[in-house]
């Protein structure tokens, strides 16, 4: 019982987080939630690890203010225990000039308390920082032409 109730509060964290409501997503969290994220922080400065609901507050708001409108998709979603792991598809659309941003990412919650404590996404980055940076990085990285056909 207490696993289908896990999983539907991830369903439900999911749900206001990408409707926008970053208040209503923290209040879902314990106040030393900890995220992470296997991103380049060069590239992705706001991911990488942060802890406390003020540092993902800051994290959240700047992935909003970068991204219009934002929606995901739940294919698998498995609940254990304290634990849910989802399998998302997010679609992110660029403020700047419109266009579309979509990737997987795997994402494990742990719960303590009936609050999301920790968040760990595992991303293919590589995927997304071409999307992000809008240039084919294989071709970038091994200067070969052919490398993006």
């Amino acid at each position: 019982m207490g696993e289908d109730l896990n999983r539907q509060r991830v369903l439900n964290f999911l749900d206001v987080y990408y409707a926008g409501g970053i208040e209503g997503a923290l209040d879902r969290c314990t106040d030393d939630i900890a995220f992470m994220a296997n991103a380049p922080i060069d590239i992705l400065p706001h991911m990488g690890q942060h802890r406390g609901k003020a540092a993902l507050r800051q994290m959240w708001t700047t992935i909003h203010n970068r991204y219009s409108d934002m929606r995901y998709e739940a294919p698998i979603l498995v609940a254990e225990g304290n634990r849910v792991a989802a399998q998302l598809r997010v679609f992110f659309r660029k403020r700047d000039n419109a266009r579309m941003v979509q990737f997987d990412v795997a994402v494990f919650y742990t719960f303590r308390d009936g609050q999301i404590c920790e968040i760990r996404e595992v991303i293919d980055t590589f995927d997304l920082v071409q999307q992000v940076l809008e240039r084919d990085v294989a071709t970038v990285l091994t200067g070969d032409q052919s490398a993006g056909l």
